[in-house]
């Protein structure tokens, strides 16, 4: 099997450039709409049931720390693995490697909970393509992108990696 690059996944599936890093583009929004009275208090409006995009990020680039209001499913489609760290409210840190190398400790999927605050980036290789699911439905409503000095203030024994994964 022929392994394509980077340059070749964002042309060929016209992926745009992310806030967060990386690039995506959206790939599905469920025509079902959740009303904000039926979701959690952490939605800020009416919510589709869910949507999924593609996301490719490269190495030496990083998709910043962030939260969404919902759970994340991570899918891995080529590439290299995805190390995707997730710190969760009680400040527990959780290394996700999304990949192809599941004897190695990679797996297909990843879930990160809504409210965990997580940022991703390949640590050798090129680059990975992986998608996203989200649901409910993902809104930039619901996105927050961590400031530097409070992520560490909140967790300073994260620090390190918060400097490292965050703009």
């Amino acid at each position: 099997m022929e392994k394509h690059t980077a340059a070749y996944w964002i042309n060929t599936l016209q992926l745009q450039k992310h806030v967060e890093g990386g690039a995506f583009r959206e790939t599905y929004r469920a025509p079902l709409t959740l009303p904000q009275q039926v979701l959690p208090g952490t939605f800020k409006g009416d919510r589709n049931a869910a949507t999924a995009i593609y996301f490719l990020l490269e190495k030496g680039d990083f998709s910043a720390f962030h939260r969404i209001a919902a759970d994340e499913m991570w899918h891995f489609y080529a590439g290299d693995t995805l190390h995707i760290y997730e710190i969760k409210p009680d400040g527990a840190l959780i290394i996700h490697a999304l990949g192809q190398d599941i004897a190695g400790g990679a797996a297909f999927q990843a879930l990160i909970p809504a409210g965990s605050w997580f940022a991703s980036r390949v640590e050798s290789g090129s680059y990975a393509l992986v998608g996203c699911t989200v649901a409910p439905g993902f809104d930039f409503a619901d996105f927050e992108l961590a400031e530097r000095a409070a992520l560490s203030d909140e967790y300073p024994q994260h620090q390190q990696l918060v400097v490292e994964l965050t703009r």
